[in-house]
């Protein structure tokens, strides 16, 4: 049977408890969506996957800043992280928004008419600062610095069965369907009790004493965690690479690692190996590289070390999309 999840085997709706749970309850309300793959791979580690929906929620939908403007930086950050699954998703959403020509445009790698709509554009995909943006629009940029990379390691890139989602009617007919949803606006700070107990450290400069701010506080904690399944020396090795990258896709090939991991012991590769692939090149992540760290390791495991490796690229890119933003209210 034809699946989206390549090696994690979901905690399905109907027996979801706790924390899962809630945040699959608060999905169905405020995406109108009951099972979306890319959450629905995180379950099996329920504080990345609280703290992942809250980071989205609270900069992508709610608050004050034009959806319309979110889903275009949300579909630049996809297309430039080479992530066909998110490209999908949010091309559809778009169409949700009523702007079907926007939609196909950007999705098409052209340029909007709409001036304000060009920038975000430009500054998404640039991967560095320089547009006049709020916090809800880094939220959303960064957010899905972090999604992206969840989605090409985990997930195959058929948002719809058969490739559907290719066809431009069938993009327009599903944002049709959602419209109503995606036009809703809802109240910032929702997800929040979802991640209020789990560990977080400062909120940013430039989100502080917002909901996003606080989420991605939260997110960042959580996928920063995941490094505790490896080793110190591995943990080393992936810290020190993503520190000196410079924000483009690695070289075609796996050359590029062999430096990062030439000090780290055998036994230890494995797992810097598959956490700087989840990091710098998600979707160049192979059965081959799951297989030689997992063995036996739970689903958990698999979703927390590619979390550390989203996480610290989200970290980096933060450095890099905040350093000339001018940040105001995100209105």
């Amino acid at each position: 049977m034809e699946t989206q999840f390549r090696y994690v085997t979901p905690v399905p709706p109907h027996a979801a408890t706790g924390r899962v749970a809630q945040v699959y309850a608060q999905l169905a309300d405020d995406f109108g969506m009951a099972r979306m793959a890319v959450f629905l791979t995180l379950s099996p580690a329920p504080d990345v996957l609280a703290a992942t929906w809250a980071m989205l929620r609270e900069s992508l939908l709610a608050g004050k800043a034009s959806r319309t403007g979110k889903e275009v930086v949300a579909l630049g950050v996809s297309l430039a992280n080479r992530c066909p699954f998110c490209v999908a998703a949010h091309t559809t959403l778009l169409h949700a928004t009523g702007d079907h020509r926007l939609a196909e445009t950007v999705a098409a790698g052209g340029t909007p008419d709409d001036p304000e709509h060009a920038a975000m554009l430009a500054w998404a995909t640039s991967r560095r600062g320089g547009a006049q943006i709020g916090p809800e629009h880094i939220g959303t940029a960064l957010a899905f610095h972090f999604v992206n990379r969840m989605a090409s390691a985990l997930l195959t890139e058929n948002l719809l069965p058969a490739n559907l989602q290719k066809s431009r009617l069938v993009r327009s007919v599903g944002g049709r369907v959602m419209a109503r949803t995606v036009r809703r606006r809802l109240l910032s700070g929702a997800s929040l009790p979802l991640v209020a107990d789990l560990p977080a450290g400062p909120e940013p400069a430039w989100g502080a004493g917002t909901s996003v701010g606080a989420a991605y506080a939260a997110l960042r904690a959580a996928g920063i965690a995941g490094g505790e399944l490896l080793g110190d020396a591995a943990r080393a090795a992936v810290a020190d690479t993503v520190a000196a990258w410079d924000g483009e896709h690695p070289p075609m090939g796996g050359a590029w690692l062999d430096a990062p991991l030439a000090e780290v012991p055998a036994g230890e590769r494995a797992g810097a190996r598959l956490a700087l692939l989840a990091a710098l090149a998600p979707y160049r992540v192979t059965d081959a590289d799951v297989a030689a760290w997992r063995g036996s390791r739970p689903d958990e495991d698999l979703v927390r070390l590619c979390a550390y490796g989203a996480a610290s690229a989200m970290e980096r890119m933060e450095t890099f999309i905040t350093a000339s933003a001018l940040t105001g209210d995100g209105s």
